[in-house]
């Protein structure tokens, strides 16, 4: 994959239009920060482009050596949201095996190398799997349901990853720790992510590029590091 395009996109919700004509490229090989104030309508475009919200209209478009297909599938696109986790009884390991459930079929159930696969994912997003593979989701911090939720987007193995506010939880150390770890990832696999987020000092020094989305427009910004600046 090369990139996704937005190719005048119009985005919303129970008939409300939140942006219309929204045009952008994400880029395999590229961690991108999408900025911008709250309520500008930043995890409304995410769930656009994971397909959790039907697009308004215009198009989403996956563009490779000058072919064009449609976005996505779960074999192509994960997701994480910022809703906190409230799950009884499911260890850490299970969550993340998850994230195979385009591959395993019906039963669900994880061959060898489906369990070779979360098991680095765990590792990956830093829940070691000799402390956290057996520890239920219910009795880990928030930061660690946090991880655990990267490790089973990073476990299903897409070319494109989308992510809501995915620092939200974690404390400082943890928070650069994790953009660089998702930095590495879409540098070393070629992967497209995407994340939105308001730690900006951190992602100004760990993103490649930025999308600055603001009065209904998304901007393309020439240097990533200059997104401080826009809030001042």
């Amino acid at each position: 994959m090369r990139y996704v395009e937005l190719r005048g996109l119009s985005i919303g919700y129970s008939g409300h239009v939140v942006a219309e004509g929204l045009a952008a490229r994400l880029r395999a090989g590229e961690l991108t920060c999408l900025i911008g104030r709250n309520g500008t309508g930043k995890s409304t475009l995410l769930k656009t482009v994971a397909g959790l919200l039907p697009p308004l209209g215009g198009d989403i478009m996956v563009v490779e050596d000058g072919k064009e297909s449609p976005l996505l599938t779960q074999r192509d696109i994960a997701v994480v949201l910022t809703e906190r986790i409230n799950i009884q009884g499911m260890r850490v390991r299970d969550m993340v095996g998850l994230g195979r459930s385009p591959y395993t079929g019906f039963f669900g159930v994880l061959n060898e190398r489906d369990n070779e696969i979360v098991t680095e994912a765990m590792k990956l997003a830093g829940l070691p799997p000799e402390q956290y593979a057996h520890r239920l989701i219910n009795e880990i911090s928030d930061g660690e349901k946090q991880k655990a939720m990267i490790a089973k987007a990073i476990a299903q193995q897409t070319p494109v990853i989308l992510l809501d506010e995915p620092t939200a939880f974690l404390d400082y150390p943890s928070k650069e720790e994790t953009m660089l770890m998702l930095r590495s990832l879409a540098h070393e696999q070629g992967k497209a992510i995407l994340i939105s987020t308001h730690d900006l000092d951190v992602a100004q020094r760990t993103t490649d590029a930025a999308w600055y989305f603001n009065n209904g427009a998304i901007e393309e910004l020439s240097d990533p590091r200059s997104m401080t600046r826009i809030f001042r």
